[in-house]
């Protein structure tokens, strides 16, 4: 795990460490010095911790003016044992809907496991968003499977097509536009 980076082609248009409006900003990275670990596998010193033991985490864009945010994942998903969307929620989240985001695309690839505990911040955080939408693109079958079985999948629109979205070849704004058409779509239905 250690040698998975978030992804980094995005760089030239967005930092989080320099978003004065990120909940990252101004943190300083090392590349040298392995501090985070799910469990006891070590990753990358690239991914940012938000409070969570077991799941990490990297602002890869976002938008104010558009309203959107793209977060790649990395860990396992314990609400559980350690309540990671509370996690999420309150140190993230929080942040950004106050800066204006209410569109919220979150990838998943990275995402081992999934454990479900209470639904209440998911509630909260969907009904946070109002107008907007929070997508969960290219999660492994299985933490769908586990997301849908908890009724995640009322406040998170995931699997199916969200499952195989081509997204490193495309641009932060083109990812936005595939992903609000596929709301779209799904809102019609």
């Amino acid at each position: 795990m250690h040698l998975i980076e978030p992804h980094y082609n995005w760089r030239d248009w967005y930092i989080a460490s320099e978003d004065v409006n990120s909940p990252f900003y101004g943190r300083d990275y090392s590349e040298f010095e392995f501090e985070n670990a799910v469990y006891d596998h070590l990753i990358h010193p690239q991914w940012d911790s938000f409070g969570s033991n077991t799941l990490y985490l990297k602002i890869l864009y976002a938008d104010y003016i558009e309203g959107y945010v793209v977060i790649e994942m990395i860990g396992e998903w314990n609400d559980c044992l350690y309540n990671d969307v509370m996690f999420l929620k309150r140190n993230i989240i929080e942040t950004l809907l106050e800066n204006g985001i209410n569109k919220f695309i979150l990838i998943g690839e990275n995402v081992m496991n999934f454990h479900s505990g209470e639904d209440d911040y998911y509630r909260e955080w969907f009904d946070d968003v109002e107008d907007g939408w929070i997508a969960a693109i290219n999660f492994h079958e299985h933490v769908v499977s586990e997301f849908c079985s908890a009724n995640i999948d009322y406040y998170i629109s995931l699997g199916g097509s969200f499952n195989e979205l081509a997204w490193r070849p495309l641009s932060p704004a083109q990812l936005y536009r595939k992903v609000e058409s596929m709301m779209q779509k799904r809102l019609k239905c």
